[in-house]
């Protein structure tokens, strides 16, 4: 199967208009999603056994989204009647050849419950495939909601609809009350909870980056340039779209849809150098590319850069869940740029994959002793006891040149492409655990960003010597760390960078700041401890 295509594609017209009626009929709330509750009320009719129907719930929500959307319900039928006849149920039972003429599923008093029912079918969009569009969550009004109520829990219709209640209720109050999103990662919206998986690429120029995005989609997309010089000088995010079209940074950083309104901190001369491509393809449904200037050596790019490279890196790993470092064999040398980019990804570390690419142009006795350098170079910026795990390939539409490999290379070029073809096809079934990660990741910086604040505010003089009190503690601000983290118990690895710390600090009154609030502390303490692992329980599988 071809990586992002979704198996309930191969279902014939005649069965997609039934089993729209059959969705509508099912789907109790309206809102396009058949939750678990939903799931054990109209799969019972199918009368299955349990573990039968626990594997069926298991494959149609691989993604661990805690519901079904219409194209998951329909293979999730299809898994039902493959049951009834009696076929073992795999995750290789979707990629069967006679899904399209496989009927329908026997539903034992479906027939008397439709004819009851005055459900109104959903609209259906002829331009989707014959599946509706997904629908706008009730959260997304959470966001610019000014009431201070309570979100009831009936609200709340996924893991990922969970999350963004509990960061109305308990985490962004804690980030606005100590100026977290000045610091560390702006404040979060509904679009960067919808957004769909990213995958960043970084490298030197001329590393294959863009070439190995066109490999993948088998195809270029728009604004796309290839070249043995740098060709790619802006920060271009590869994406679906309706049509082909490419989008100007400063347009798609307002658009409220879109997970890039944070990039507005970068200042226009940063979004001067950033766009949007967008295209229909099936991978893109399911994964999203950022590809990214060709990292050069010297001062120049240093110097010359109008905006925060490093910065605008780290941003994007934040939001990312897979990050590629592509090297050339030709170009082993980290450069200074490259080091400080490698260093903007500290904490991401479980993202990060190294691709040596190009590795063809090299023969079997050059290709060693290049991957040996490599992992010399590696192991001194990366700073990691364990080697990096580094894919060996050639990632391109061209065959691998044999001549120079032999053909214990070209085997061993096709292995490892498959792993990191494999890694990439796991993405979209690792997203919801991905965004729970990177919840829990930031509500743990957030906490330990306050105690750090309240600490300082603490430190300063009720009355004369404010100044001076300040530029002590920013001065010593390592050793103030260090008071924190032997106060609250903390550990070192979780604090924040303190040269950066530092130059964002310069800008305020330590006297302004908040002192620290152990109610809020002790809410986003509650939500880890509690909240998260009950919202994981309820919208697990529910023949569980």
């Amino acid at each position: 199967m071809e990586i992002g295509q979704y198996p309930a594609s191969g279902c014939s017209k005649e069965h997609q208009k039934i089993y729209q009626e059959w969705f509508a009929l099912a789907d109790s709330d309206g809102d396009g999603r058949i939750t678990g509750p939903d799931a054990i009320k109209f799969f019972g009719m199918s009368k299955l056994s349990r573990p039968d129907l626990k594997q069926v719930w298991a494959i149609a929500d691989s993604r661990r989204q805690g519901y079904l959307g219409f194209p998951e319900f329909v293979a999730a039928m299809q898994l039902v009647s493959l049951a009834q006849a009696g076929n073992e149920i795999t995750q290789d039972s979707l990629k069967r050849d006679d899904l399209s003429s496989l009927n329908p599923p026997v539903m034992e008093g479906l027939d008397a419950l439709l004819a009851k029912s005055k459900h109104v079918v959903k609209r259906v969009d002829p331009e989707m495939d014959g599946f509706p569009q997904e629908q706008s969550p009730l959260t997304n009004k959470w966001f610019s909601s000014k009431s201070s109520k309570k979100i009831p829990l009936t609200a709340v219709t996924s893991v990922i609809d969970g999350l963004k209640k509990l960061y109305i209720e308990k985490l962004k109050p804690l980030e606005v009350t100590y100026k977290f999103n000045d610091f560390v990662s702006p404040l979060l919206t509904s679009s960067d909870f919808d957004a769909k998986p990213m995958v960043m690429l970084l490298g030197q120029y001329s590393t294959g980056k863009t070439t190995f995005i066109k490999h993948l989609l088998r195809t270029s997309y728009p604004g796309a340039h290839i070249g043995p010089e740098p060709t790619t000088d802006r920060f271009v995010v590869v994406m679906s779209g309706s049509d082909e079209r490419t989008i100007p940074g400063n347009t798609i950083a307002v658009q409220a849809d879109m997970p890039f309104s944070g990039l507005t901190t970068f200042g226009t001369a940063f979004l001067s150098k950033f766009e949007c491509s967008q295209m229909r393809h099936p991978l893109l449904e399911h994964i999203t590319f950022v590809d990214t200037p060709g990292v050069l050596s010297g001062e120049k790019q240093r110097t010359q850069r109008s905006y925060d490279f490093t910065g605008v890196t780290s941003w994007f790993a934040a939001k990312c869940d897979l990050i590629l470092l592509l090297f050339d064999p030709h170009k082993l040398d980290i450069s200074d740029e490259f080091k400080r980019v490698i260093g903007s990804l500290r904490g991401h570390d479980d993202k990060i994959r190294v691709v040596l690419n190009k590795a063809d142009q090299v023969d079997t006795q050059q290709l060693m002793r290049v991957y040996g350098a490599l992992m010399w170079s590696l192991g001194k910026v990366l700073n990691t006891p364990e080697v990096s795990r580094v894919y060996i390939g050639s990632f391109n539409d061209k065959p691998v040149n044999e001549s120079a490999v032999g053909p214990l290379g070209k085997e061993l070029f096709e292995r490892e492409q498959d792993d990191l073809l494999s890694d990439l096809k796991d993405i979209p079934k690792k997203a919801c655990d991905r965004r729970i990660n990177e919840f829990v990741k930031r509500a743990r910086a957030a906490k330990i960003h306050a105690y750090i604040i309240g600490h300082l505010k603490k430190e300063m003089p009720t009355m004369m010597g404010k100044a001076k009190a300040q530029q002590r503690l920013i001065d010593n601000l390592q050793d103030e760390f260090a008071k924190v983290q032997r106060e609250y118990h903390l550990p070192a690895g979780d604090f924040p960078y303190v040269e950066h710390f530092k130059e964002v600090l310069s800008g305020y009154s330590f006297d302004k700041f908040e002192k620290v609030k152990p109610k809020m502390i002790q809410a986003v303490d509650d939500m880890l401890g509690y909240d998260i692992p009950e919202l994981l329980k309820n919208f697990r599988n529910p023949y569980e």
